[in-house]
């Protein structure tokens, strides 16, 4: 019993570890080279179906009379899109400037829209899910506009506005609308599915420390094979430890004044770093995707942080 209250209480470190550690020592497993493309492509496969259901699990538990719009939405998505906009047109006027990787790595932190997997932390948290859902559409649509405007004139991908909107769409949309209006259409048209369903209390978090483990092993990966050197790496990491402290800071500092710290917190501070390392390989730089890499771990840390104290307080 004990064993299996450690585990439940420290899943997300512990999901950290398994997916690092999986990782080196799948590599360093003789004879098994031949597999290293069937094992891509399951990760590839598994890890939006979790994600998926994570969270249609998640959408079902909130009502859309729920989805409403609040003061700290705005100052949010103001905070997001300027320091992205100011970054992007610092690079633009200075094409050669020092450390442009390290600016590029920063707006990456700065514009990625809030993770997927923010309601499940932000509902254990005791926040409100549905205003961080209700967030989450919107800085994924307001990003949705905003990166394929400012980034092709940082960096010629030969991709015109719609091209990269569509890019950009079709990868948001499957991870995020597309499990909404399924849930929507669960509660609806299915209702007794729809009750058991939400009987199920944790089990959005456990698929999520699943998919947690499979993100932590292939930034690990990407960290391992890039060609960027230690200095830079570390640098790298720099930034996007000042990115997450900074956005967790404003974005709990705003939701204090509304009465909803937790949840502004979680929206602000808490990515999508999957969309952020693939908007680095696509759109950047590509090194620059490793920030979304250290933004994975640093943001995970303080939520397992923000979970101990969180029982510290339930069972003091």
């Amino acid at each position: 019993m004990k064993v299996l209250k450690f585990i439940k209480n420290w899943t997300l470190p512990i999901s950290m570890i398994v997916g690092a550690l999986s990782y080196f020592i799948y590599i360093n497993i003789p004879g098994i080279e031949i597999t290293k493309p069937f094992v891509n492509h399951f990760i590839s496969i598994i890890q939006p179906i979790l994600i998926f259901s994570m969270l249609f699990i998640t959408f079902c538990k909130i009502s859309p009379k729920e989805l409403r719009l609040c003061k700290w939405h705005l100052y949010l998505l103001l905070f997001q899109t300027i320091t992205f906009t100011v970054l992007g047109f610092l690079l633009i006027g200075f094409k050669d400037l020092p450390g442009k990787v390290l600016i590029e790595g920063a707006m990456l932190c700065l514009i990625c829209p809030t993770a997927t997997a923010a309601a499940v932390i932000t509902g254990k948290l005791g926040g409100n899910a549905a205003r961080l859902t209700t967030y989450t559409i919107l800085i994924n649509l307001t990003s949705a506009l905003i990166i394929p405007l400012l980034l092709p004139l940082i960096h010629d991908n030969h991709q015109s506005f719609l091209q990269a909107f569509l890019t950009i769409l079709a990868k948001v949309f499957p991870m995020l609308f597309l499990p909404f209006i399924v849930a929507m259409a669960v509660r609806f048209f299915l209702p007794g599915i729809h009750r058991l369903i939400i009987k199920q209390k944790d089990l959005a978090f456990y698929l999520w420390a699943v998919a947690l483990a499979l993100a932590i092993g292939t930034t690990v990966k990407s960290m391992m094979h890039s060609q960027v050197s230690i200095g830079y790496q570390l640098g790298i990491a720099g930034i996007s430890l000042a990115c997450c402290a900074l956005q967790f800071f404003l974005g709990k500092r705003i939701g204090a004044k509304f009465q909803d710290e937790i949840s502004a917190g979680q929206a602000l501070g808490q990515k999508n770093t999957v969309f952020a390392i693939w908007l680095g390989y696509t759109f950047l730089t590509p090194v620059t995707s490793i920030a979304g890499g250290f933004y994975s771990v640093w943001h995970n840390l303080f939520n397992s942080y923000q979970l101990y104290k969180q029982r510290k307080q339930n069972n003091p």
